[in-house]
């Protein structure tokens, strides 16, 4: 029987200088993960406004494809990234449509993470949420972490969906910016 896909979410260090040491790589970084999109390996991926955190999600039918994905990427290979921590979802809520790629940093959005109180409850709100246009994708970790990538450049406002509906612990709840390349 064939493995199930996987998405991943992929934590990744840039180097300090980041912007200049991708420089040169960055026209091959792009066609392969647009390359790898098409395949339907990559879901999305960007920077932060401040290039500090890059953030990538990967669907692999085996987990351990991940880390080649990464390594063999020219950011990686090139040193533009330093190191990376892959998580698993438990429970993804697929994007309803593939934008665009947003290459000149134009498309803002905030990630949204925070620990659910009713996992249950809590993937109505991202489903629902998802079709109101306000979530892009997201989903659950084991034990009720959660990671969705909310379509609006304010974070008290792509927070409020989670501290509105009573589901997540709102003490966990954080906010961040990022750029919704791919």
């Amino acid at each position: 029987m064939a493995a199930m896909p996987v998405v991943s979410h992929v934590a990744i260090t840039p180097a300090g200088d980041y912007v200049a040491r991708r420089a040169p790589y960055r026209q091959d970084h792009l066609q392969r993960l647009a390359a790898l999109r098409s395949q339907g390996l990559v879901v999305g991926g960007g920077p932060s406004p401040d290039a500090k955190h890059v953030d990538v999600f990967y669907r692999t039918d085996d987990p351990a494809m991940v880390r080649k994905l990464v390594e063999d990427d020219p950011y990686y290979t090139g040193g533009a990234w330093t190191g990376y921590q892959v998580v698993e979802f438990a429970n993804f809520i697929e994007p309803w449509r593939l934008l665009p790629p947003a290459l000149d940093g134009s498309r803002h959005a905030t990630i949204v993470e925070g620990q659910t109180l009713d996992i249950d409850m809590a993937t109505f709100v991202l489903i629902e949420a998802r079709g109101t246009g306000q979530m892009s994708f997201g989903g659950f970790f084991t034990r009720g972490g959660t990671l969705a990538v909310m379509a609006m450049q304010d974070e008290k406002e792509a927070a409020s969906t989670f501290v509105n509906s009573g589901f997540w612990s709102v003490d966990t709840i954080t906010t961040r910016p990022w750029l919704h390349v791919l």
